[in-house]
């Protein structure tokens, strides 16, 4: 498995935003997948932030990104880990851990203290690579928590 930038990659731009809208369209429910198409490829340009990763193997198996701000009533907290998710296929495997860590690494290399994500459902996950829950909120009628990480 590689770890690349969706840049190097840009093949896999319609099936990641397809598996995207799937996952989020509930907490997104104004994004059309035409516009999701077009974020993802605004973050295919010179700067760090944003940037989004994709594990392969040749096939595509899953993403990460590094966002501005991700929650836009929280973007006093920034930078933050967004858009982890790998194909069903490939769960259980490592893919989403190794797509984190990449994160938290990169993150680090470039200067970034701390890190921040919310998640509904994946408190666990997150904490076995060393997250630390900093709040229990609602956000888009869906309760999540904020967590974080020193990189």
């Amino acid at each position: 498995m590689r770890i690349i930038d969706l840049a190097e990659a840009p093949e896999y731009i319609d099936t990641l935003a397809n598996w995207h809208h799937q996952q989020w369209q509930a907490l997104n429910p104004g994004l059309t997948l035409v516009q999701r198409i077009e974020k993802m490829q605004s973050y295919m340009q010179d700067d760090f932030i944003p940037t989004t990763y994709v594990a392969c193997d040749p096939q595509l198996l899953g993403s990460a990104a590094i966002v501005e701000c991700d929650m836009d009533d929280r973007c006093e907290l920034s930078p933050w880990l967004a858009s982890v998710y790998v194909d069903k296929a490939y769960r259980s495997q490592g893919v989403a851990s190794s797509l984190v860590r990449h994160i938290v690494e990169q993150a680090g290399l470039h200067g970034i203290d701390r890190l921040y994500l919310f998640t509904p459902d994946q408190v666990s996950f997150y904490q076995r690579l060393g997250w630390q829950a900093l709040e229990v909120t609602t956000y888009r009628h869906c309760q999540v928590t904020i967590m974080t990480i020193d990189t």
